[in-house]
């Protein structure tokens, strides 16, 4: 999201697994000694690195049926009021759990399927081909940049968040690339949540997240608390900020 984006991992919708795998549909297979994830502080606060490039073996704990009793992407896909023509953007696509649904599930005029790695994408087109969701189009992101084609009506980034290094300049930069009245939406883990994920120390708390995006230029526009596990934080550009997502 080049030899940087390699080092700095994948944004991909996925919880990550340390010291055991997770339950459900999130559960990783365990990884070998070199692929553990590993800590790194930067200005913009601690991330978490790792690599996510071998989509069947993601696939079978990403896009396991049983993460939906709790992930909820229905209501999150309903809360989320993608209007018709809109451009969306899945940042950290993964294997696509998301990207699919909003494709078939909304009206968007595109939905882009954003993740670091091209094997990533490559996954997702075939998917959406063989689904016949003529309006999901894949981009491989950089680790500083999601390379959005368009400004966007909505930038949606599931489980990804903690993976962000320097978030301020990234989400400054995103800002850049969202519509007039363009939103993001973050669904992230809870400190203190069950159900496996990273531990507390990659987890942020909303005051957290609302400190870091507040220096990118984004307000708080809607908080919604109905998932078990994760925070659900939908942001606007704040008015009276130079805005560049028409230029």
């Amino acid at each position: 999201m080049s030899g940087t984006s390699r080092r700095t991992g994948s944004l991909v919708t996925a919880f990550l697994t340390v010291g055991g795998l997770l339950v459900g549909p999130q559960s990783a297979p365990a990884q070998p000694q070199h692929e553990q994830h590993r800590a790194h502080g930067h200005e913009a606060g601690r991330h978490m690195e790792h690599r996510f490039d071998d989509p069947e073996r993601y696939a079978q704990s990403f896009d396991d049926p049983a993460r939906d009793e709790w992930q909820m992407p229905a209501r999150v896909i309903a809360a989320l009021d993608v209007g018709p023509g809109q451009a969306v953007a899945d940042i950290g696509a993964g294997t696509g759990y998301f990207t699919v649904r909003l494709a078939r599930e909304t009206e968007a005029r595109t939905v882009y399927a954003v993740d670091i790695e091209p094997s990533m994408v490559d996954y997702v087109r075939q998917r959406a081909d063989e689904e016949g969701l003529g309006n999901v189009v894949g981009v491989v992101a950089e680790a500083d940049s999601p390379n959005l084609p368009e400004p966007v009506d909505l930038a949606l980034i599931v489980n990804t968040y903690h993976h962000i290094p320097e978030r301020v300049a990234y989400f400054s930069a995103l800002r850049d690339r969202l519509a007039p009245g363009g939103r993001i939406a973050i669904i992230d883990p809870r400190k203190g949540a069950p159900g496996g994920g990273p531990p507390d120390e990659f987890r942020f708390t909303p005051e957290e997240i609302a400190e870091e995006l507040g220096r990118a230029g984004f307000e708080l526009l809607t908080r919604h608390d109905f998932l078990p596990r994760q925070s659900f934080l939908v942001y606007s550009a704040r008015p009276g900020d130079d805005f560049g997502g028409a230029r």
